[in-house]
């Protein structure tokens, strides 16, 4: 190479490097464009075919505050986080534009007053002393907080979720709480490819919900039935759900 191309090359570099820059740019917020395109109109289409009745909780483990924040713009009036953290980072973008439910498994050292204090329902209560952690943290904050009463439909030993023959007594047990009010049942059911398999589970998590309703204990509604995702809602709306948890239908897959 001569030396006077050796020193067009250098003069011309910077140039070349600001324009694959742009392209990049440009690249990166066409693919986001269109990625947010999608969601809405992903939302727009579950929005359309949901029965009266039927609220829609848009699960969103691992998305961006900013992909939540779109989501709700797209229609979306609450969010499911599975993870404290997430949540609020997300509420810090969102705030009070949407309701937050806690989806995920609930630990004790996760039960603070400031998660408390983001969340209007926590669906996945498992356990007396869950649930009386939270009644205590709650009434240090003034709040009533409603909770579902997690079912371990599938009966796995590596889930969490109370088994099918002991949430009666659950129920009875969180009934003399004061600063929690149980709202109804959630159940997730055995992963499977065949949205069929689901059914028995979600059967069986309604059948519970019913008798319960007809005991008509103190502080217990029994309102909310959560039950289906992406692969099993329409199955979940068969069997009566009146919550459903969407994540990848509306976000597209997890990267």
């Amino acid at each position: 190479m001569t030396s006077h191309a050796l020193n067009y090359l250098i003069t011309i570099c910077p140039y070349l490097q600001h324009s694959l820059s742009l392209k990049l740019v440009s690249s990166m917020d066409y693919n986001h464009d269109m990625a947010s395109e999608l969601t809405k109109q992903n939302i727009a289409k579950l929005l359309a075919e949901l029965p009266h009745g039927v609220e829609l909780v848009a699960a969103a483990k691992t998305r961006t505050p900013e992909e939540v924040l779109e989501a709700v713009e797209a229609g979306i009036k609450i969010i499911g986080e599975n993870y404290v953290r997430e949540a609020k980072e997300a509420y810090g973008l969102v705030g009070k534009r949407a309701k937050w439910h806690f989806i995920g498994t609930l630990r004790k050292h996760n039960v603070r007053k400031t998660a408390l204090g983001i969340f209007d329902m926590i669906e996945s209560v498992d356990s007396l002393e869950i649930a009386r952690e939270i009644d205590e943290r709650c009434a240090q904050i003034g709040k009533i907080m409603p909770i579902l009463i997690e079912v371990n439909s599938g009966r796995e030993r590596q889930k969490s979720g109370v088994l099918p023959e002991d949430v009666e007594r659950l129920a009875r047990e969180i009934s003399s709480l004061r600063n929690v009010k149980v709202m109804g049942l959630m159940t997730m059911g055995p992963r499977s490819a065949d949205p069929e398999d689901f059914r028995p589970y979600f059967a069986e998590t309604r059948m519970l919900f019913e008798k319960i309703q007809g005991v008509k204990l103190p502080n217990v509604e029994m309102r909310y039935l959560s039950m289906g995702m992406t692969n099993s809602y329409k199955i979940a709306l068969e069997e009566g759900a009146n919550i459903i948890r969407i994540g990848t239908k509306i976000f597209g897959e997890r990267d």
